[in-house]
């Protein structure tokens, strides 16, 4: 049993749409020739819990080979978890056959990362984006077509491009088939994995403001799986941090970007400029991680992030920090505590407040005459 097994943060009062709890995923490792022997297992997640609400977005953030994919894969049901408990408005999905998990695909849909791979090269977009609808007899076939270029047009697309194939869009048009896709069963739960990683920079806000709307208007809820912090940051009230195949992290996104707790966290956001804090005279300190990331395969005993902590001690090794409540968010380390934005002067009750700069909380300038007026008396200025 892992040790992140505390309740996560969120809505009081509310059930959750989507309660993980303790999910594993462990890949096995053959052996080369002709006798293949497991010979070691890939922990690409190994006990994440968290809760998503109906309407609400939970961004799932780390670096590269952390395990957010997995986490939404077996979320969806791609892969089949190892161990754990998905349970979906009440209702357990992990132990469900194929078959039985059919009526829950149309509750929960995915927008994958690359949409030029995505998409069926053979196929018209009336095709791809009707084939969910065909396969759940969501809408008459004599509708289909009326369906069809109705979601293009939620989506921004021209309605009458629906015969066309693929490679006659853009990659910012092609993610928009996709999207339309994961809508057209009416989903309560969309997963995101990376949808704009894969798009010019130019793109991604205009794919980001889309799913925002999309989420209003259908009150969908959101695992957002993404690298870039300012994506996340702005999509996303909710944050988790995931590192080698665990979260080390959870709780209201203004809290985490603001003051940081665990070091890994304060390091991955160390390495994200912020044009807000840049613009009032702001600062953190830059944190540089020495060593590689250790192998999921024989990850390290106790704190995985102990390798290449500058606050490992002996018990980092001995015991794994559960996930607990510290300063309004849930944090796995025995050493927790706040980094806080480094502002000179009397701007430091700027980022005091509950709010972050610029956003129209208590620590906003804007909101705040003396801090602005300190501001403009050093120059300072919106980027």
């Amino acid at each position: 049993m892992s040790a992140q097994t505390s309740t996560p943060i969120g809505e009081s009062g509310q059930t959750p749409l989507l309660e993980v709890n303790d999910l594993v995923k462990h890949f096995p490792v053959k052996s080369s020739g002709v006798i293949r022997r497991t010979i070691g297992q890939v922990q690409a997640v190994d006990g994440v819990s968290f809760n998503i609400y109906k309407g609400r977005s939970l961004g799932l953030v780390g670096e590269s080979g952390c395990g957010k994919t997995s986490v939404g894969r077996v979320i969806t049901r791609l892969y089949d978890p190892t161990s754990g408990s998905m349970k979906f408005e009440g209702n357990e999905l992990a132990t469900l056959s194929s078959k039985e998990m059919l009526p829950y695909r149309r509750e929960i849909q995915l927008i994958f990362q690359d949409p030029y791979s995505s998409l069926n090269p053979r196929h018209t977009v009336g095709s791809i984006i009707s084939t969910p609808m065909q396969v759940h007899k969501t809408v008459p076939r004599d509708k289909m077509v009326a369906r069809v270029q109705e979601l293009l047009e939620v989506v921004g697309l021209n309605p009458e491009h629906y015969n066309r194939y693929p490679s006659e869009f853009s990659g910012g048009q092609r993610q928009r088939i996709g999207i339309a896709r994961s809508l057209a069963l009416n989903p309560k739960l969309i997963v995101a994995d990376e949808p704009v990683s894969a798009l010019d920079v130019s793109i991604q806000a205009q794919v980001v403001n889309l799913l925002q709307d999309l989420q209003k208007e259908f009150n969908i809820a959101f695992l957002f799986i993404a690298h870039d912090l300012a994506i996340v940051r702005h999509f996303c009230p909710e944050i988790a941090v995931m590192y080698l195949g665990k979260i080390v992290e959870i709780g209201d996104r203004d809290q985490i970007y603001l003051t940081p707790h665990h070091p890994y966290t304060q390091a991955l956001l160390s390495a994200a400029p912020d044009v807000k804090q840049a613009a009032i005279g702001g600062r953190r300190e830059r944190i540089r991680l020495e060593g590689d990331v250790p192998s999921p395969i024989n990850p390290p005993s106790g704190c995985r992030f102990r390798t290449r902590c500058w606050k490992a001690q002996d018990i980092c090794a001995a015991e794994e920090p559960p996930l607990l409540e510290v300063g309004g968010r849930q944090v796995a380390c025995h050493f927790a505590e706040p980094l806080q934005v480094i502002v000179p002067g009397s701007m430091a009750d700027v980022v005091s407040g509950n709010g972050l700069p610029g956003d129209g909380g208590p620590g906003d300038v804007a909101g705040n005459g003396a801090a602005a007026e300190a501001a403009s008396r050093r120059g300072s200025t919106a980027l």
